[in-house]
């Protein structure tokens, strides 16, 4: 089970590793083993499959038998080095120094150009500049915007019901919660306006690349240059207000955190590329989630064995936070169930 939601999560961001030679004359002898399938189609059509039929699971491990865990493989248009986590992947990337990161034609056509393929000093200026947004006193104020838009999820659309459809309100929570932490004010009218963009964009990621209308990928190209225009929006006024007020704008905001460092000179990202990466955070952030979302809630109601170890465990937290002579309601018992399930996950996930 573990297993499943690793992939599951993985091909939901679908932000897979794409290494490719730096100097294509080389030889290809260090290239691991495998095939790429029929020009251009490669193995997508197989791997499609899996995933709508839910055997995506017995597709990974039968390629894993067949060629290790390291192998080549063609995927929407792209040859993919398929890398899972051991030792022979981390073998592959050390002793292969001539290997670059790149993204699918996919992803930058609907993403644009993303901080994962930058190289050199650019690289460690944008990994600086994220590891200071997630210091300490900033995780705290998002663990209490996260809490918040649970809370009122629940209260809006969980309480009260015998039947929820878990998919398309995990995809409404997690966006909205992203998009709070990236734009601050404006989240909840850039979810409130652009929630079906949102989910045409992250389809269109498992799509050919062939910009067709009335095709997923079509669909995904318009609906990405409406986030995109959205968003470059936010960023131009943010930009224009920090030009006006200098470092006393707020920057607790994603968008405004990365324009204040630019400013003193801690990375080189433009204002288009900085609106590129927070669309490709925002796709990756709540794509991701809700998925293992939905897996935790559809594990939870097929095992119940494993929902009652985790509501003994919850009242017992209950015992311990809650006086005795409090009553606890049901709305109560759920937010903490959909907040702390997760953490009985990893110890029946196998079960």
């Amino acid at each position: 089970m573990a297993f499943i939601m690793l992939v599951a999560a993985l091909l939901a961001f679908f932000l897979p590793l794409l290494l490719t030679q730096k100097h294509r004359s080389r030889s290809t002898d260090n290239l691991p083993p495998g095939d790429l399938g029929i020009p251009v189609v490669g193995q997508t059509f197989s791997l499609l499959h899996s995933l709508r039929s839910n055997t995506d699971d017995q597709w990974f491990r039968a390629r894993i038998k067949k060629y290790g865990p390291v192998s080549k493989m063609s995927v929407l248009g792209s040859p993919t080095v398929l890398l899972l986590a051991g030792p022979a992947a981390n073998y592959f990337i050390f002793t292969n120094e001539g290997l670059a990161l790149t993204q699918t034609r996919a992803l930058r056509l609907l993403l644009g150009q993303s901080i994962l393929a930058l190289k050199g000093d650019e690289l460690k200026q944008v990994q600086s500049a994220l590891q200071g947004y997630l210091r300490p006193e900033m995780v705290r104020r998002y663990v209490g915007k996260m809490d918040e838009q649970v809370r009122r999820q629940i209260k809006l659309n969980w309480f009260g019901r015998d039947r929820v459809t878990v998919l398309p309100l995990a995809r409404r929570l997690t966006l909205g919660i992203i998009c709070s932490v990236v734009f601050g004010q404006e989240a909840a009218a850039i979810v409130e306006a652009h929630a079906l963009d949102f989910q045409l964009l992250g389809d269109a990621i498992l799509s050919f690349p062939v910009n067709i209308p009335f095709t997923r990928f079509g669909k995904g190209m318009r609906s990405s240059a409406k986030i995109h225009k959205a968003i470059t929006r936010i960023a131009q006024k943010r930009e224009q207000l920090l030009f006006q007020e200098g470092h006393a704008v707020s920057s607790t905001d994603f968008i405004t955190y990365m324009l204040i460092l630019r400013s003193q000179g801690a990375h080189s990202l433009t204002l288009e590329d900085i609106v590129d990466n927070v669309m490709g955070i925002i796709i990756g952030a709540h794509g991701t989630t809700s998925a293992l979302i939905t897996f935790m809630i559809r594990h939870l109601a097929n095992e119940l064995d494993v929902l009652a170890k985790i509501t003994e465990g919850l009242n017992r937290v209950d015992r311990i936070l809650i006086p005795t002579s409090c009553n606890i309601f049901p709305e109560a018992h759920l937010q903490r169930t959909l907040r702390l399930s997760v953490l009985g996950l990893e110890q029946f996930g196998d079960g």
